[in-house]
């Protein structure tokens, strides 16, 4: 049935996804980069297609998308992330209708329709607010590691106020309010609200549908989660592997391409002398042998005329 690999190359990971024939994920692996790289890129790939027990001349085809999508050799096609999101996170969350991807330098909110396919979207990549790039501002204002600022905010019980979302200027804006010695927890809650209201008003230009998933590395941010279903007003789902639904949706165009364009089946005669994939059983010519029923030159009918131009 084949293999086919979808890779995501944003801006600071790397995702490869390996799937099989029937579109399961057969491998996977994420790498960190400090920025797009090509080298990144290829440790992905390298990682996922190891752990398949594949070489790459193995595969079905390959799928690009992301930032880097034009630096991944081999790739047959690329893909806008959009495109990619969209329709890997309907195949790990069918019914979704609307996917909310925060990655580390923009963020998307995309509606799909019943079978996968993006309807409408909008997408924040001018501006650093309310990216993982924010949070990790956060982190380093509080002095904590990126991973641990969810449980942070989870703790806070107070409401503070916070006017910037500017990535340049928040940080200072945190440092003012820590200088207040008020508790850090409450600081880390109200920066998760104040970015969780940013990205409401970027579902308002989509339009709000339910069910609502959360993408990308932030979905791994139980705060960042649970504040979004707050401002939503709705169930916020998270899938499995939530990093990796651009690379997946990526595998899965690249498996449907591969279908597409295979050539159609050899028409070869059976025993009977019937061509069983042209002339299926039932069809009017499946009997047919070849021969004229009426001998002699066919009635075609009146002559047409054709005027010339």
């Amino acid at each position: 049935m084949g293999t086919f690999l979808g890779v995501d190359l944003g801006s600071t990971t790397a995702k490869a996804v390996v799937v099989d024939g029937a579109g399961r994920i057969v491998a996977s692996s994420i790498v960190q980069m400090g920025a797009v790289s090509r080298k990144g890129m290829q440790r992905a790939v390298d990682r996922a297609l190891a752990d398949a027990g594949i070489a790459e001349a193995d595969l079905g085809g390959t799928i690009a998308t992301g930032y880097g999508r034009r630096l991944v050799p081999g790739a047959m096609r690329t893909y806008t992330e959009i495109t990619c999101h969209a329709r890997g996170t309907a195949a790990m969350v069918p019914g979704v209708r609307l996917v909310v991807d925060i990655g580390g330098q923009d963020s998307k909110a995309i509606t799909v329709d019943d079978e996968g396919l993006v309807q409408e979207f909008a997408m924040n990549d001018r501006c650093a607010s309310g990216t993982g790039r924010f949070y990790e501002v956060l982190a380093r204002a509080v002095e904590c590691e990126v991973e641990e600022i969810g449980d942070l905010a989870m703790r806070g019980t107070q409401d503070l106020e916070v006017s910037s979302m500017c990535a340049t200027f928040a940080e200072t804006e945190i440092v003012s309010l820590l200088a207040q010695d008020l508790p850090v927890e409450d600081i880390a809650a109200s920066v998760h609200r104040a970015i969780a209201a940013r990205t409401l008003a970027l579902v308002a230009q989509v339009g709000r549908r339910t069910p609502v998933v959360m993408t990308g590395g932030v979905a791994q941010n139980r705060a960042a989660v649970h504040f979004l279903s707050e401002a939503l007003n709705a169930e916020v789902g998270v899938p499995e592997h939530p990093q990796l639904t651009g690379a997946y949706g990526a595998a899965l165009l690249a498996m449907e391409s591969a279908a597409r364009s295979r050539p159609p089946v050899a028409d070869v005669p059976n025993a009977d002398g019937i061509f069983p994939h042209t002339h299926a059983a039932g069809h009017s010519c499946a009997d047919c042998d070849g021969t004229l029923s009426t001998p002699g030159p066919v009635d075609l009918g009146a002559r047409i005329s054709v005027r010339e131009s």
